[in-house]
């Protein structure tokens, strides 16, 4: 949120923040003109020094090569390998295949290039870096002759390229090098070994399928062989199995299952009966399994002479029923055995069935199979000896004039234009990641409040130093800006001109302590009674400045009733003003100020002097600045020049408006006037006076 008054110009002044501001982006650019100037000065000297003592002539030769798709037919069968198409996917094929690191080699191998030092690098002399790098380690290993070869490969491929050109079966070889007949000759060599290799490949290729056909054969023949004796074989060592044969033997296994059936049917009958009449007790039970009609005579008899006659007869009707039950058994496992012995027979003539036709597929498999590759390598042999390349060179590389590289013209414009491109960028982005205020109109602009002072840097190394500055340099720039902050000040109200007035900062380090110490120093040369309160009870930094206070009891032990003001102010000889340390407590500060004895403390201060300087803790550090605000009747709001952001100022101004508490005024302090004028902010910008292009003729440093 930004903290512009409501009826303050700069709202009506600027601008959506959303806009870009160009005037501003071409301000900053001019502001910045020496690192553009830098930039493009160095990357146009660099490429200068490029081209004059680095950059090495480069000439490119090329050789044209033409795919062929339509082959003369030798031989009216297909080969065993065939010409290209033409698809773009062959086309990109052909183009690794020119770029392949087998065929390159060969080149290598051709041209001895090995021995060339601008393929092979250990030819060379040691760069400078090299040399430097062989002090602080040890010299590597002596590499092989693969790896040296496989050095001088990779070398020639960043010379070579090889493109496809559009809408054609044409290839481009093209090679680059410091010499140009040795571009030439290479590009010719690559051209020559692609063609040739399409050949061997296609030898090779035929010579292999024709290898492999042949070896394949042998082992086809041996297997149909082995087949065809496995079947003479089985026929010879197995009896005559037939399906007329194996027909009858199925009537003759049904008919015995349903012998076999029947009796197993009469033995559980023979069976049942045996249990019945062994089961019967009495002679009735017994007649009734018995079923028999001498039986049922015997039954009256047996009755009167006791019943022996008629057990007699049951016996042997008895041991008859088991005499029938074993036959059945006899006869059902007799039927049983030949059954079983039927299966077997059965079975065993299947599977010799299956077998031998299985072994007569396999013969017949691998007859079809040997004269199918029989012919294939008939048709291959035939075609070895007669293959032909599928590409033919179209042009020979010619011997170039003038370099391809380095481009001189376009070195020079990239340079000056990746010069001016850098600049730019750096200038755009310091001024994108500042933002602290360099001006007091943007301050202004920003928070809405009066820029009433601009301080510049105080010289000295410490607080005593500047202290001894402000006394001894009462005609300097620093002592004028505290003078027109100091008529800024008295002059806000003039009907009722501030008597308290407080001086804070966002964060610690904005020199609100400086401007409070030379404010009360300037308003004592008026020969007004000024007390210099030090609102500040947690770090005391008046001790920077008076170290010869060290100790001395302050503001806590009057406001708590152990000492009195007139004992603890401490009146400084150099600048006549009174000091009220702030003295360290375990006391809230907070609620110390807020307290009525403060108050009343404020109320009496008020008629024993002119004018009361509270110097207080940063706004954003902690509430005391806000606090000690209500019994102010200025404040006054330090920013450091070129150092305060932007985001820590608007918080600093939103708490205080948060009680209430309005700022009186802004004071932009620390300004460096040589860093202003480099901005460009030194004449136009400086408006209250202290640096006017033309201040420097009133003051006396």
């Amino acid at each position: 949120m930004k903290h512009i008054s409501p009826t303050h110009p700069a709202q009506r002044e600027r601008g959506d923040d959303d806009v870009i501001d160009l005037g501003q982006i071409l301000h900053s650019l001019r502001a910045g003109w020496r690192v553009i100037a830098a930039s493009f000065s160095a990357l146009v000297g660099l490429g200068l020094v490029y081209l004059l003592l680095i950059a090495t002539p480069v000439y490119t030769a090329k050789s044209v090569v033409m795919l062929e798709t339509r082959q003369a037919q030798v031989v009216d069968f297909e080969g065993a390998l065939s010409g290209l198409t033409g698809e773009s996917g062959e086309l990109n094929t052909e183009i690794e295949v020119i770029r392949s690191r087998e065929l390159l080699s060969k080149v290598v191998d051709e041209l001895d290039l090995t021995a060339d030092p601008e393929f092979n690098a250990r030819l060379r002399s040691p760069s400078f870096l090299a040399r430097v790098r062989g002090i602080f380690s040890s010299a590597p290993p002596e590499p092989s002759a693969e790896q040296v070869k496989s050095s001088v490969v990779n070398e020639l491929l960043e010379a070579l390229s090889a493109r496809n050109i559009p809408s054609s079966y044409v290839f481009e070889i093209a090679v680059s090098s410091v010499d140009p007949q040795k571009a030439a000759r290479i590009a010719d060599a690559v051209a020559r070994r692609y063609i040739l290799n399409q050949i061997e490949a296609k030898f090779q290729a035929t010579e292999q399928a024709t290898s492999w056909l042949a070896n394949r054969v042998g082992e086809l023949k041996a297997e149909l062989e082995a087949a065809e004796e496995k079947v003479k074989q089985f026929n010879a060592q197995t009896s005559l199995v037939s399906v007329e044969m194996l027909a009858t033997l199925e009537v003759q296994l049904k008919d015995l299952r349903e012998r076999a059936t029947q009796m197993t049917a009469s033995e559980k009958a023979a069976q049942a009966r045996l249990e019945a009449l062994e089961a019967a007790q009495s002679q009735s039970e017994k007649i009734a399994a018995a079923q028999d009609e001498g039986l049922n005579r015997l039954a009256g008899a047996d009755a009167a002479a006791g019943g022996e006659t008629f057990d007699q007869r049951y016996e042997r009707i008895v041991a008859r029923a088991k005499l029938e039950l074993a036959r059945a058994s006899d006869q059902k496992q007799a039927l049983e055995r030949s059954l079983q012995a039927l299966e077997t027979q059965i079975a065993s003539q299947g599977n010799d069935m299956i077998q031998l036709q299985q072994l007569t597929r396999e013969a017949e498999a691998s007859r079809m199979l040997y004269e199918y590759f029989l012919s294939r390598m008939k048709e291959t042999s035939a075609q070895q000896g007669i293959q032909q390349a599928d590409s033919r060179v179209i042009s020979n590389a010619v011997v170039p004039v003038t370099p391809t590289a380095p481009r001189k013209s376009l070195v020079m414009a990239m340079c000056g234009i990746l010069g001016l491109i850098i600049g730019v960028a750096l200038v755009l982005v310091r001024e994108a990641m500042h933002s602290a205020y360099r001006s007091a109109r943007e301050l202004e602009e920003d928070t809405g409040v009066t820029v009433m002072g601009q301080i510049p840097v105080i010289p000295g190394k410490d607080g005593v130093d500047i202290l001894d500055y402000l006394v001894s340099k009462p005609s300097s720039a620093a002592m004028e800006a505290i003078r027109n902050l100091r008529t800024s000040v008295l002059l806000s109200n003039v009907d009722n001109p501030p008597q308290v007035i407080m001086s804070t900062s966002s964060i610690p380090g904005e020199g609100k302590t400086t401007n409070s110490l030379a404010l009360a120093t300037n308003l004592v040369g008026t020969g007004k009674s000024v007390l210099l309160l030090e609102g500040d009870i947690r770090r005391n930094t008046l001790l920077e400045y008076f170290p010869e206070l060290k100790g001395r009891k302050g503001l806590v032990s009057v406001l708590s009733g152990e000492a009195g003001f007139d004992d603890v102010v401490a009146l400084d000889p150099k600048t006549g003003v009174s000091i009220l340390m702030g003295q360290r407590s375990t006391t809230n500060a907070a609620d110390l100020f807020m307290s009525d004895t403060y108050m009343n403390f404020i109320d009496e201060m008020r008629r024993r002097f002119d004018y009361i300087i509270i110097d207080t803790p940063p706004v954003l550090v902690v509430p005391d600045a806000r606090i000690i605000a209500k019994s102010a009747d200025a404040i006054l709001f330090t920013v450091r020049w070129d150092s305060t952001a932007r985001g820590q100022v608007e918080a600093a101004l939103q708490m205080f408006e948060t009680v209430n508490q309005r700022v009186t005024g802004i004071v932009l302090s620390q300004i460096d006037s040589e860093e202003m004028k480099r901005y460009g902010y030194g004449g136009k910008y400086g408006r209250y006076g202290s640096y006017g292009a033309y201040g420097g003729n009133y003051y006396t440093e």
